[in-house]
């Protein structure tokens, strides 16, 4: 197989096996994350292979990521909930889209569709109990209930699920963990008193899937770790697998003389003749620009430091006076498992302050993607 200049390797048995994990750790079945293109995995693949290794369901941001998996044929039970105004709540009704709605507002516009199309609507309901962000908040509850019973009498709509997403679900044992848990288990108890009960719970994320299984409910819903990335790292990795591996071909190598700088603005002048190689990979494929000469990459098994500024195609790596053996061609891993000592999408987040969440939903769409490991294979 001919090397692209810059790959994500996803390896999907990892899925699989993450999957099972979070299944065994919580006691309960998975509704598995796929937004956001899946984390930058791919939702389509990574989707059929969750549902392949035994998750439930499927769940996404956009009703336009729903859309495109009921496009590929992917015919699980597919729950969006975040939606702007003019969200296309007719085309989610018609694709058999669980709705989630977050206030009186999106309510009535998710009837309004049901009522044009003589359909009713499969909606779950969206609780705000301290996150204070999407979701029906304490105060509007009262009126939303109300209006849900009404438009679930009328057959406007069908109540599937309950949820809510945890503020602190990193701090296990954050007194906030139980007491939304108690929030929402209250909510539901309120529709079921109204006749609008939800046949589903969902509460926990992904480090609550895997460190508090009580409160699992009936799904958990699981995001970072079904990638392989732990939710909380000082606890360890809980058995997952990391499952995006980034690499890049060595594009050049070339000398560099004592006290020529390097890159943009020259932030890296070298101390002695060196050789430099040039990878095809840059802030506009998700390397951050921060992380100039904060990261390392792995060829051939040595680890060599990218050296002066990120730009936005490319990075510069300092190979050492002797070249440390690496020719243009060589495959270049800017991040993987780590397993065998190699970089980790962990170690970009550390060095800059941020979250592997945001490193690998960002790798961009010139790395070309690549999967093994398919449980169908």
């Amino acid at each position: 197989m001919t090397p692209h200049a810059l790959t994500a390797t996803i390896d999907l048995g990892a899925i699989a096996h993450n999957v099972d994990v979070l299944r065994t750790a919580a006691g309960a079945d998975v509704l598995a994350v796929v937004k956001a293109d899946a984390y930058g995995h791919g939702a389509v693949p990574v989707a059929r292979a969750a549902l392949g290794a035994g998750a439930a369901e499927l769940g996404v941001a956009h009703i336009t990521e729903a859309l495109a998996l009921r496009r590929a044929g992917v015919d699980a039970h597919l729950t969006a909930w975040l939606h702007a105004p003019d969200a296309d709540f007719v085309s989610a009704i018609e694709h058999d889209i669980d709705i989630a709605v977050s206030s009186t507002r999106q309510l009535d516009s998710v009837v309004a569709a049901a009522e044009r199309l003589s359909q009713p609507a499969t909606v779950t309901v969206k609780v705000d109990t301290g996150l204070n962000r999407s979701g029906v908040a304490a105060d509007e509850w009262p009126d939303f209930s109300e209006v849900l019973g009404k438009a679930r009498a009328g057959g406007a709509v069908a109540v599937r699920a309950i949820m809510c997403h945890l503020a602190r679900g990193d701090e296990p044992e954050h007194p906030l963990n139980s007491e939304q848990a108690r929030r929402l288990d209250d909510a539901a108890a309120d529709l079921r008193r109204l006749g609008a009960g939800p046949e589903v719970t969902h509460i926990a994320n992904s480090p609550a899937a895997l460190t508090r299984p009580d409160l699992a409910r009936d799904l958990v819903r699981p995001g970072i770790a079904l990638y392989g990335r732990s939710p909380i790292p000082e606890r360890g990795d809980f058995g997952l697998v990391p499952a995006m591996t980034l690499t890049a071909q060595v594009a050049l190598v070339k000398k560099l003389a004592a006290g020529q700088g390097v890159s943009y603005g020259h932030t890296f002048v070298a101390q002695h003749d060196t050789m430099i190689a040039v990878l095809p990979a840059g802030y506009a494929d998700g390397v951050p620009r921060l992380l100039s000469g904060r990261f390392q990459v792995a060829i051939n098994g040595r680890l060599f430091p990218g050296i002066g500024r990120v730009c936005m195609d490319q990075l510069v790596i300092d190979l050492g006076p002797d070249g440390g053996g690496v020719r243009e061609g060589d495959v270049a891993e800017l991040f993987g498992t780590g397993r065998t000592g190699g970089p980790t999408a962990g170690d970009w987040a550390d060095a800059i302050g941020t979250i592997d969440y945001e490193i690998v939903s960002g790798i961009g769409s010139r790395a070309v993607r690549r999967y093994v490991g398919d449980v169908d294979e």
